[in-house]
């Protein structure tokens, strides 16, 4: 046989020396990704992701590119395995699949955070490093996946009120900059501990200059949001009912036969007008549904017309009809849909989600992919994507309609604000994944959304969680997973506007913008000294 090639033993060796080098480091990533998860819902331990920015602050530095890459990646993708845990309805293997595609952002903010820490105060440039990939996260691929920001994990903390400043990013860079503070204050420890005080400095000038000042610097980011005013004060009221009706299944075959989740909610409203009707509960000025509650096309089958109709009729107030609609202009295409059902005009105004998700809503490359991926043949039809926001007149009340994992993005929330929205409804069927704790993820992005921009977020959902919460983030009903419920209450409509939707995302852009001037002046700064020092030798 051919002598093996030379240096392949050698070779091998250096991976296996490269590799054992790295394992305790990569566990202690992993180990921390996992606690960074147990920060969001339905754990909420918020302080968790302080810890968890500041060990992979300490983990990559001083290390070189390929080393801080790996241990980004080992970082993130246990996190967005156990945060994206729900996704195993559809299975492992989608779950697998997505926790890759989004912690492979982190083989490059791994290095870029050991760049940076090089430079003089990088917990500032570090936390700018974070809001910059979470920046390209929220947008590629196929228009990007927002879930697992750091903003996301602090709707309950004291970074919360940051958010009607300068919204979600603005969250995220403070969350991050607290935990690279809390980086910096543990080196500095480490080194007062070790490191021989020089004579002509006493101890309370090294206590300053080392441990006080990030520490200080925390714990002043930390208590900034409670000096931040969060207006909740309403310029009218309306009266609501959420009906939430219920679904016969969680997984994914929730639908069960064809009417039963709409027959689920004619039902559940049936028995609202009736207790209007007793005089147990006041009149609402108007009725939300959720999305897909009618799994019918209500203009071309008649059998969902007329109960829509007759439910619409019966309690005698509009009614928001989230509804599955087929797209008029091309075959084979259909919209989700909020419609607007006036109790004696029918169907009227209505707004179609602008952001559906791939491969659960549509499908990229469906010729291609459906040949490998059998499953995708159980997405047989593409939702096609509305093109304005979804300001609707519901009654009294003007609202903002949001359709499900819309809610995570930006842009779509605050347009709607800014288009005139009074309070938000983000109509939503969470039934796949029902009892896994997503549910819980998105209401936290709703808390956040109401804070940032100063409105009532009415969460209407088939199968739970239903929840008002009021302009200041603060949850003041919710319903329980797979229940039939209906909320009522008192709806604040406010119309002043946030710092955050007057700034748009304009304090996104200039933190990214200053994560990666400082990525590449520490790249130029570097490459200089190893030049001097060459030139030296």
């Amino acid at each position: 046989p051919a002598p093996p090639p030379a240096g392949r033993p050698g070779r091998l060796r250096r991976a296996g020396a490269a590799i054992r080098r790295t394992l305790p480091a990569s566990a202690l990533a992993a180990l921390s990704g996992v606690a960074l998860a147990f920060a969001f819902p339905p754990y909420g331990l918020w302080p968790l992701s302080l810890l968890a920015v500041a060990a992979l602050a300490l983990l990559v530095r001083g290390g070189g590119a390929g080393r801080a890459s790996w241990l980004g990646f080992a970082f993130a993708f246990p996190f967005f395995l156990v945060l994206l845990a729900w996704l195993h309805v559809i299975g492992w293997d989608a779950t697998i699949g997505l926790a890759a595609v989004q912690a492979a952002f982190f083989l490059a903010l791994g290095p870029a955070l050991a760049a940076v820490s090089r430079l003089p105060g990088w917990p500032l440039w570090g936390a700018c490093l974070w809001v910059a990939q979470e920046w390209a996260r929220d947008r590629i691929p196929f228009g990007g996946f927002p879930w697992g920001r750091l903003a996301f994990a602090n709707t309950d903390s004291p970074f919360t009120p940051l958010a009607a400043l300068g919204g979600a990013p603005l969250v995220t860079f403070a969350v991050a900059l607290c935990g690279s503070l809390l980086a910096a204050a543990l080196l500095a420890a480490r080194r007062l501990r070790e490191a021989p005080r020089p004579a002509a400095a006493g101890p309370a000038a090294w206590a300053v200059r080392g441990l006080v000042l990030p520490a200080g610097l925390g714990v002043a980011v930390l208590l900034a949001g409670f000096a931040v005013p969060v207006p909740s004060a309403a310029d009218e009221t309306v009266r609501i009912a959420v009906v939430q009706g219920n679904v016969q299944q969680p997984g994914m075959n929730f639908l069960g036969r064809p009417m039963m989740i709409l027959e689920n909610h004619v039902a559940a409203t049936a028995e609202l007008a009736a207790d209007v009707r007793a005089g147990r509960t006041p009149r609402p000025d108007l009725v939300i549904w959720p999305e897909n509650a009618s799994d019918l096309d209500p203009y071309t089958e008649p059998e969902a017309r007329a109960a829509i109709d007759g439910a619409v009729r019966d309690i005698g107030v509009p009614v928001l009809v989230g509804a599955l609609v087929d797209y008029p202009h091309k075959e084979g295409y259909v919209e989700n849909q909020g419609i607007v059902w006036d109790p004696v005009k029918g169907p009227g105004a209505s707004y179609t989600k602008q952001h559906p998700v791939p491969f659960g809503e549509y499908v990229p490359f469906r010729e291609q992919l459906s040949k490998v991926i059998t499953r995708l043949q159980r997405v047989p039809r593409d939702f096609y994507p509305g093109d304005h926001t979804g300001v609707l007149q519901v009654g009294p009340a003007r609202l903002g309609d949001v359709i499900c994992f819309e809610v995570a993005y930006d842009q779509i929330v605050r347009d709607t604000v800014n288009a005139g929205a009074r309070a938000l409804v983000i109509q939503t069927n969470n039934a796949t994944y029902g009892n896994t704790g997503q549910p819980q993820q998105q209401l936290a992005m709703s808390k956040l959304r109401a804070v940032e921009h100063g409105r009532a977020i009415v969460t209407a959902a088939t199968s739970g969680i239903s929840a008002v919460v009021g302009p200041d983030g603060t949850i003041r009903q919710e319903t329980k997973e797979f229940t039939r419920d209906v909320l009522t209450a008192e709806l604040p409509l406010r119309d002043d506007r946030t710092l955050s939707d007057r700034l748009g995302p304009g304090p996104e852009w200039v933190l990214a913008i200053v994560g990666l001037v400082s990525c590449a002046a520490a790249y130029l700064l570097g490459r200089r000294a190893r030049k001097e020092g060459k030139g030296q030798l």
